[in-house]
């Protein structure tokens, strides 16, 4: 009976279905879809069943489905289906695909542009300062409570460590950590 229900559930989204099916940012929500390592699918039908899944069961998702389409009907949507306000994007923000949201409960991204592939941790903080945005590369990891602020640049690959308080350039291929933010070392 609980699997019934489950399924009514998933299925009271089908209007996130068709928004998914004309959105122009279509391929971005496939890969945000798939990835946490699960098989991609080419199967139109399992790609529709699984984004409404997703869905019905993340609040974190729904909040970055909404982030890449956006107007009048996305925001009537939002009244009954409601977004995860504890995570928050900022519109001006380019963001790639592949975004892994891991619990980024009071998160805020408010980026130039990321790359794919980014991974969030909880109490993140992608900010601004004196007008200035970060650019963040392709496959970086956010842990707890790092804090990324300013016009800087943080290359692709770069793991930044927990409570770690970026106001620097960082090169591609590093691990860095610390208040201020240090390259402990380079990823081969």
């Amino acid at each position: 009976m609980r699997r019934f229900f489950l399924i009514f559930y998933q299925f009271t989204f089908l209007f996130h279905g068709i928004i998914f099916l004309k959105s122009p940012q279509r391929q971005l929500i496939i890969e945000d879809i798939y990835n946490d390592g699960k098989e991609r699918q080419e199967n139109s039908m399992k790609i529709f069943l699984d984004l409404l899944s997703k869905l019905s069961s993340d609040t974190y998702f729904r909040t970055l489905f909404y982030f890449r389409n956006q107007g009048t009907f996305i925001n009537i949507l939002r009244v009954f289906f409601p977004r995860d306000k504890r995570l928050t994007i900022d519109v001006n923000t380019k963001l790639g695909g592949g975004v892994i949201l891991a619990h980024p409960y009071s998160s805020i991204i408010n980026a130039e542009s990321v790359g794919k592939n980014l991974y969030i941790n909880q109490l993140v903080t992608i900010g601004e300062s004196n007008g200035h945005r970060p650019k963040i590369g392709d496959n970086v990891k956010l842990y707890s409570n790092a804090t990324i602020i300013g016009g800087i640049t943080i290359g692709d690959n770069v793991v930044v460590g927990a409570g770690s308080v970026v106001v620097k350039d960082v090169p591609s291929n590093c691990i860095i950590a610390g208040n201020p933010a240090k390259v402990l070392r380079y990823i081969e």
